[in-house]
């Protein structure tokens, strides 16, 4: 099979396409004739070498996302066949004309779906049901701050926030204000130029938001503290712009009863992202059937063997939604 591969660690010029083996196929795996893969900014850092080691779990091969058919089924999968739409998050191996995927991560694809569009949605959905429901517990009738909300973790906050029937503060650049306000934003941020804190308690009477879902990271957690809400919860995806050390005190969780949580999909053990995965499936996955506002938000998609420029897109920062690739 073809799959992309890089020998060394580095820019993105490091991916090839090559000739890869086949994944053989495990009890609990399916099979899958990959059709489109996800591009995720973990691909970037395990290109860079951020995980220290190029195996990334299940796979020599990079990605963790995919759309395809079922072309073999483990001995002891239940409820998928030869044959079957299925889309799901990988243990790494996205990358590649075939991969394999433990069915209890698999979801079927929505009808109404292509699977360019079912791409773009295991690793994004999933993460943003279980920042924002599962750990943020939003409900009708609450505010939620969503930071790079134009991102394909962020869209699907937004979407997923506005569908619950929250009140949705979201920040981007201002040339995507008109997107993020199609995906159900009420207010809409351009953090360049404006204080999200100071934006959120000029519309909230100065109560704030009761859940912050944020992937910056340490510039904005004095920011995000001071826009909850007593009792509130700030959810922490990511730290695109650095972590390090924070500051904060400590007076202000103990007496606001505010709660910090984070969250990474990867460092889960298996059984817990199979739980996200059915957590998600459950709540939402039949919405994407019903011809509602959840859609995947799709940027950009580029052939399998362009992954070097899938890559430089993510890098620029201009994508709006989710960059696909394509095999």
């Amino acid at each position: 099979m073809k799959a992309i591969v890089f020998n060394t660690f580095g820019n993105a010029d490091v991916l090839k396409l090559e000739e890869f083996p086949a994944p053989e196929v495990r009890p609990h795996d399916l099979l899958v004739r990959v059709h489109a893969a996800g591009v995720n900014r973990a691909d970037l850092t395990h290109r860079r070498g951020g995980y220290g080691r190029a195996d990334f779990g299940d796979s020599a091969l990079m990605g963790l996302e995919i759309a395809g058919e079922v072309i073999k089924v483990g001995s002891e999968v239940k409820g998928y066949r030869v044959g079957d739409r299925v889309m799901g998050v990988v243990g790494g191996g996205g990358y590649a004309e075939v991969a394999r995927m433990d069915w209890r991560m698999a979801m079927p694809i929505p009808a109404r779906l292509d699977y360019v569009h079912a791409a773009a949605i295991p690793e994004v959905f999933v993460t943003a049901h279980e920042a924002l429901l599962h750990l943020g517990r939003l409900k009708e009738g609450d505010a939620v701050l969503v930071h790079a909300a134009a991102g394909g973790v962020g869209s699907a906050v937004v979407q997923l926030a506005h569908a619950t029937g929250a009140t949705v503060f979201a920040t981007t650049v201002s040339s995507k204000r008109d997107a993020v306000l199609q995906l159900g934003a009420d207010h809409v941020i351009d953090y360049q130029n404006q204080d999200f804190a100071e934006i959120v308690a000029a519309n909230t009477d100065k109560r704030g938001v009761d859940v912050v879902v944020d992937f910056i990271g340490a510039p904005y957690f004095q920011r995000n503290i001071a826009s909850l809400v007593n009792g509130g919860r700030l959810i922490q995806v990511g730290m695109l712009a650095g972590g390090g050390e924070i500051k904060v005190e400590l007076s202000q969780i103990l007496y606001r009863h505010l709660q910090i949580i984070g969250t990474v999909m990867k460092s889960r053990t298996q059984v817990e992202k199979q739980a996200m995965t059915r957590r998600f499936r459950d709540h939402w996955l039949e919405h994407f059937n019903a011809g509602t506002s959840l859609r995947p938000l799709i940027d950009s998609t580029f052939p399998l063997g362009r992954a070097a420029d899938a890559h430089r897109r993510m890098e620029s920062a201009e994508n709006v939604g989710k960059i696909i690739l394509t095999t």
